[in-house]
């Protein structure tokens, strides 16, 4: 029984730890010349914390034998903090955004704050987001390429548009909940995506427009996929 709970206790903590990385992230953010390679180093390790902290809640069985703390809430905190606030808060520091940049920074803030209080956001029976999925760490890595290469006014349209897919009532996989068979293609993809984004950190935001965009392959096969799979008859996910 101790040793069960120890366990459960131990994912939570995992699930925690970030918090620090967002931490770590805001220090960088703060300093007199700050390295966004840092920022999304650290940003990254949040997303693989946030992607694997969940199978290990299941497998300690967690809401039994630490019932008093909720993993979900900690969740939610750590995932606003590393997906939306210390994102939004690199591209204001950065200067990326056309002035004043508290107008388009601020509706991003705001409608991803009530996509994370709605209830009903995450469809895990269907294997959906309802709304963007506050997915701002990957706007934010596409902001330095698009200030340097085109003009802060694409970021501007992209983060106003964007907010405003978070209150909407649009559907967006869950990746590692996407109904088959397309679970592992959204799933190895990702991972390989992650892979081009790191290599893509070497000189950023120094990079060939080409490249650039040929990463951006699977973010749009992503968003065609999800408006694909929210056209059709909801149903339930097979695990």
């Amino acid at each position: 029984m101790t040793g069960l709970r120890i366990a459960a206790a131990l994912v939570h903590v995992y699930t925690a730890s970030g918090v620090l990385l967002a931490l770590a992230a805001t220090i960088e953010i703060c300093s007199a010349a700050p390295d966004p390679r840092y920022v999304f180093l650290a940003l990254a390790a949040a997303v693989m914390v946030d992607a694997t902290d969940g199978p290990l809640a299941r497998r300690a069985d967690v809401k039994q034998w630490m019932p008093s703390i909720d993993g979900r809430t900690i969740d939610d905190i750590v995932d606003y903090l590393t997906y939306t606030f210390v994102p939004l808060l690199l591209v204001w520091r950065m200067g990326w955004l056309p002035e004043p940049q508290v107008v388009w920074v601020a509706p991003a803030l705001v409608a991803s704050l009530f996509g994370f209080a709605n209830t009903a956001a995450k469809d895990e029976t269907g294997g959906f987001f309802l709304g963007f999925p506050s997915y701002w760490n990957v706007v934010a890595f596409y902001a330095g390429f698009a200030h340097q290469l085109y003009s802060p006014w694409v970021n501007a349209a992209a983060l106003l548009l964007l907010a405003l897919l978070t209150v909407l009532p649009v559907r967006f996989l869950y990746p590692n909940l996407t109904p088959r068979p397309w679970r592992i293609p959204i799933i190895m993809g990702a991972i390989a995506w992650l892979g081009m984004m790191l290599w893509l950190l070497q000189d950023y935001p120094q990079a060939p427009p080409s490249i650039v965009w040929l990463s951006l392959v699977y973010p749009a096969f992503y968003f065609w996929l999800s408006f694909r799979m929210a056209a059709r008859p909801v149903r339930s996910n097979p695990v």
